[in-house]
C-alpha cells in the first residue's frame, strides 16, 4: 500500500540548499559587464521640480550614463492600475499611479528622480550625490484628518481633493439596529503604519541579449507572470522574448507582490539602451522609503447590542491612507471593511470608508493586508461591550459566533474578488473552547491571577478570534512531468519566498504518482518554466496552485495508469502506484517502475496510435469560485512590568482553522512567523513622520523589531472544516498569524493593569503606554 505524504509533518527539503548557501537570490546574479544603478531619491515629501543639473555627476570616471525622466522619452508613463474598484454602487475612485522617474513634482520622499549608472555600485552612489535638483517645497499633507480639508494642499492638483476612493455598503438597516439596542458603545480607533521589513530587500538585474533580442530580468517579485507581460508591453517586446525569474526570496509579506515599482521599469529599459546588463539593489534606507507600506488608518465605530450582549449591529466610518499614490486599487481598504465582522452573527452592518492620498510611501497589501484594522475595530468593541454588560469576555464571543448550521454564510457585501463576501464553511466554538483550554482560562482568572496579583505582579489574558479571506482566484497552473529516471518535475507559474512550496507541493504529487517527495523537483518563478500565473500573494498559494498542481498530477496519473494497463495488460482497477512503480494489486512482481514507463510512453522509433500523446505529462489549471475562509482564536498571558512599561509575553497560544492540512510542520512555522511580525505591529514597529512628511525612525536602530528574546514559544492546534471550494479541502494560512495580535495585546495589557486605561489604538510601545497611564492618572 502506497504511503500517504499529505497530512504528514516532513521537513523541507529546500532547506539544506538554503542552509548551505546554495540557494540563489537576484543579489547572488553576476553576469559579465555588469552596470549598477543607484538613484537619486526625493529628500522632501512634497515638491516642485525646477531644474535637474547632472552635468558633475556625468563627468565622473566610471559613471556609464544619468538618466532623468526627460530622457526616458514616450517610456515616461505612469504604471498600471493593479486592482480595480469592485462593482459596489455608487463607488467614487479617483485612480493615481506611480511614474517611473518623477518629472514636475515629488509627492513622497524617496521617490526616484534620477538613475546614476557605473561600472560599481559604489561609483554610482557617489555620482548620485553629485546630482543637484533644485526642489520648490511645497507643503506636505500629512495628518490624514486634514488631507481632506478645503485647505489642505492637493497632492495631485488634477483632482478637487485628496480623494482616491469613497466607499459605503451596507448589510441589513443598521438604524434599525441603534433603534432597537439596549446599549450603545461608540469609540474612536487609530491603526499606524508599519513596514514589512523583509530580511531581503528589494532588488532587480535586467539583461538585454541584442543578438538573440531576449530579455531575462531577475526580480525579487511575488508575481513573476504579470511582470513578464507587464514589462513585455511597456517594452514594446513580444512577451515571449521576455524571461522573468524569481529565484528565492528572503522574505516577500506583500510589498513585492506591488508592481510596477519604478525601479522594475527602469532598469529593463536601461540595459536595451546601454546593451549591458545592469543591477540594482535596494539598501535599508531606501527600503523604508522606497517599498510600500501599510496599516494607517481611522476609525469611528459603534457597536450596537442587547442587554444579554448579543450584538445586534455595527457602524464603522473610517479614513484609509493611501499613500501618495495607489497602484494597488481598494485591496486593504475593502478587506478591513470586510473582515470587521469576523467570526460574529451581525445582522446589520453600515461600513463607509474615505481613502486618501497622503504625501508618505503608497500603502499596497503587508500580510493581513487590511484585516488587521477591521478585527482590531471589532474585538475592542466587544471587549468594551463585555464591560459595560457585565459579561465575560469569552462568554459574549460565544454568543455571537455564527453557527455551523449557517455556512456557507453571507455577509452581503461585496469583498476584494468583486463577489458577495460569503464564508464558504467553519465551526467557531471548538476553537474558542480549544483555545481556553490550552491557555487554562478559568484557573488563570479564578486562581492565578489573583494570586499573582497579590504578590504585586500585573499579569493579564487576552483572548481574541478572527477570520482571514484565503485563496481567491482568479487561477494558478502547473506542469507535471514523469521523466525518465523516474522523477517528477513540477512547474508552476507563482513565486516562493519561504513558504515551504517545495516540500508542501512535493507531497501532494508523491500522493498521486506513488513515489517520495524527495523524488519530485518543483520548479517556481520561471516564466520560461511555466507561462501562465496570477502570483503568491493573499494566502493563496497552497489553495489555488496546490489544487492545480493536484489537477495536473491526477491527469498524469490517469496517464500512467493507462499505459502500464496496456503494457502489462492488466485492467486499470488492478493497478496501484507504489514505490515509483506500477504493479499489479496483490501481485507486486508483476510490476514497471514509472522512469522505464516514461521511456516507453515517449519511443524513439515507432508507430504509436493515432492520437496517442507522447510522455507522462499534463498541464491543468484551478481557479476557485470564491476565497476560502479559515480563521481562528489567538490567546496570550502577558505581565507589565509598572516601572518601565515593558510588556513580557508569558504564554502564547494560537488555534487555527485551514481546511485539510497539507504539512503540519510548515503550517506551525507559518503560524510563528505571523505572530512575530504581529508582535511586532502590535508593541515594537511604528513608522514615525513628522509634520513635513519626514521618517524620524528609517533605521534598525529606531524601528524596533521583535528578537528572539521578546517572541515567546507559540503553542499551536488545530481544528479541521475543510473547504468545499476545492478538491483538497484546504484554506490559506499565510497572514493568519499576524491578524489578531493587536486587539490581544491591547486586551491583555488592559487586563494587566486592571482596567486602570483603554487602549483604542496600534502600535502600542513602552513610552505610549506610559502616556496613556500617566493620562489615566491625571484625569478627575
Amino acid at each position: 500500500m502506497a504511503t500517504r505524504y499529505f497530512g504528514q509533518p516532513i521537513k523541507r527539503n529546500e532547506d539544506p540548499r538554503l542552509l548551505t548557501g546554495q540557494a540563489t537570490f537576484t543579489d547572488d546574479v553576476h553576469l559579465p559587464g555588469m552596470l549598477h544603478v543607484a538613484f537619486v531619491r526625493s529628500q522632501v515629501a512634497h515638491g516642485r521640480i525646477r531644474s535637474i543639473d547632472t552635468t558633475a555627476a556625468q563627468a565622473m570616471p566610471g559613471v556609464v550614463a544619468v538618466y532623468t525622466a526627460a530622457d526616458l522619452g514616450a517610456y515616461w508613463q505612469p504604471g498600471p492600475l493593479l486592482v480595480p474598484p469592485p462593482p459596489i454602487q455608487d463607488l467614487v475612485f479617483n485612480p493615481r499611479t506611480q511614474v517611473p522617474l518623477a518629472r514636475d513634482k515629488v509627492r513622497h520622499v524617496g521617490e526616484p528622480i534620477v538613475a546614476v549608472v557605473a561600472t560599481s555600485r559604489y561609483i554610482a552612489e557617489d555620482a548620485a550625490e553629485q546630482v543637484f535638483v533644485d526642489l520648490e517645497m511645497l507643503p506636505a499633507v500629512v495628518d490624514l484628518e486634514q488631507a481632506l480639508t478645503p485647505a489642505a494642499p492637493l497632492i495631485h492638483e488634477d483632482l478637487a481633493q485628496n480623494l482616491n476612493a469613497h466607499v459605503i455598503q451596507r448589510k441589513g438597516d443598521y438604524a434599525q439596529a441603534r433603534a432597537q439596542a439596549a446599549v450603545i458603545v461608540k469609540r474612536r480607533f487609530l491603526y499606524d503604519r508599519g513596514t514589512a521589513a523583509a530580511m531581503e530587500n528589494r532588488g532587480v538585474v535586467a539583461d538585454w541579449d541584442a543578438r538573440n533580442q531576449q530579455m531575462t530580468i531577475w526580480d525579487t517579485t511575488q508575481a513573476p507572470v504579470f511582470i513578464r507581460n507587464g514589462l513585455a508591453a511597456m517594452l514594446g517586446l513580444s512577451e515571449k522574448q521576455v524571461r522573468v525569474i524569481a529565484p528565492f526570496i528572503g522574505g516577500g509579506f506583500g510589498p513585492k507582490i506591488m508592481m510596477f515599482y519604478p525601479e522594475e521599469v527602469v532598469l529593463p529599459w536601461i540595459s536595451m539602451r546601454l546593451g549591458r546588463p545592469v543591477k540594482w539593489i535596494e539598501d535599508r534606507l531606501e527600503n523604508f522609503y522606497a517599498t510600500t507600506q501599510e496599516r494607517g488608518q481611522i476609525h469611528w465605530a459603534e457597536m450596537a447590542l442587547t442587554q444579554d450582549g448579543r450584538v445586534l449591529g455595527v457602524h464603522d466610518t473610517f479614513l484609509h491612507d493611501a499613500g501618495a499614490y495607489a497602484p494597488y486599487g481598494l485591496t486593504v481598504a475593502l478587506n478591513s471593511q470586510c473582515t470587521l465582522l469576523g467570526q460574529y452573527d451581525v445582522p446589520h452592518y453600515y461600513t463607509e470608508f474615505k481613502s486618501v492620498f497622503t504625501n508618505k510611501p503608497i500603502v499596497t497589501p503587508y500580510r493581513g493586508a487590511g484585516r488587521q484594522h477591521g478585527v482590531f475595530v471589532m474585538e475592542r468593541l466587544l471587549d468594551i461591550a463585555a464591560r459595560e454588560l457585565s459579561i465575560d469576555r469569552v462568554e459574549i464571543r460565544k454568543r455571537n459566533l455564527i453557527s455551523p448550521d449557517k455556512f456557507p454564510y453571507s455577509n452581503d457585501i461585496i469583498y476584494q474578488d468583486f463577489k458577495p463576501l460569503v464564508y464558504d464553511s467553519g465551526n467557531y466554538l471548538p476553537a474558542l473552547e480549544k483555545a481556553c483550554a490550552l491557555i487554562d482560562y478559568e484557573k488563570f482568572v479564578q486562581e492565578e491571577q489573583p494570586r499573582l496579583r497579590a504578590e504585586g505582579k500585573a499579569v493579564g489574558l487576552g483572548l481574541v478570534t478572527y477570520v482571514e479571506g484565503t485563496g481567491i482566484g482568479p487561477y494558478e497552473g502547473a506542469k507535471v512531468t514523469v521523466e525518465a529516471s523516474g522523477r517528477v518535475s513540477v512547474a508552476t507559474g507563482i513565486g516562493t519566498q519561504g513558504q515551504g512550496h517545495f516540500t508542501s507541493f512535493a507531497q501532494i504529487v508523491a500522493d498521486q504518482l506513488g513515489v517520495t517527495p524527495d523524488k519530485v523537483r518543483l520548479v517556481t518563478g520561471d516564466t520560461t518554466e511555466f507561462y501562465w500565473g496570477a502570483g503568491t500573494f493573499a494566502s493563496r498559494g497552497a489553495v489555488v496552485a496546490g489544487n492545480a498542481i493536484n489537477a495536473a498530477a491526477l491527469a498524469v496519473r490517469k496517464k500512467v495508469l493507462k499505459k502500464a494497463s496496456d503494457e502489462l495488460e492488466v485492467d486499470e482497477d488492478d493497478l496501484e502506484l507504489v514505490d515509483g512503480t506500477v504493479r499489479v494489486k496483490g501481485s507486486p512482481q508483476t510490476a514497471i517502475k514509472l522512469g522505464e514507463l516514461a521511456q516507453r510512453a515517449n519511443p524513439m522509433r515507432g508507430a504509436v496510435k493515432p492520437g496517442t500523446e507522447p510522455g507522462l505529462e499534463a498541464t491543468d489549471y484551478f481557479g476557485p469560485e470564491r476565497g476560502a475562509t479559515a480563521s481562528g482564536v489567538h490567546a496570550m498571558i502577558v505581565e507589565v512590568d509598572r516601572a518601565t512599561m515593558m510588556v513580557e509575553i508569558k504564554r502564547y497560544v494560537v488555534v487555527h482553522d485551514c481546511g485539510s492540512v497539507i504539512n503540519p510542520m510548515i503550517l506551525e512555522g507559518q503560524i510563528h512567523g505571523g505572530v512575530a511580525q504581529g508582535i511586532g505591529n502590535a508593541f515594537y514597529e511604528q513608522l514615525v513622520f513628522d509634520e513635513n512628511g519626514q521618517l524620524l525612525n528609517a533605521s534598525f536602530m529606531d524601528y524596533l523589531l521583535p528578537t528572539t528574546d521578546t517572541v515567546p514559544r507559540i503553542e499551536t492546534d488545530h481544528v479541521e472544516t475543510p473547504s468545499p471550494l476545492n478538491p483538497l479541502g484546504i484554506k490559506g494560512a499565510g497572514e493568519a498569524g499576524a491578524i489578531p495580535v493587536g486587539p490581544l495585546f491591547a486586551q491583555a495589557i488592559e487586563d494587566a493593569l486592571n482596567n486602570e486605561i483603554e487602549i483604542l489604538e496600534i502600535p502600542l510601545s513602552p513610552s505610549r503606554l506610559y502616556e496613556l497611564v500617566s493620562a489615566a492618572e491625571k484625569a478627575p
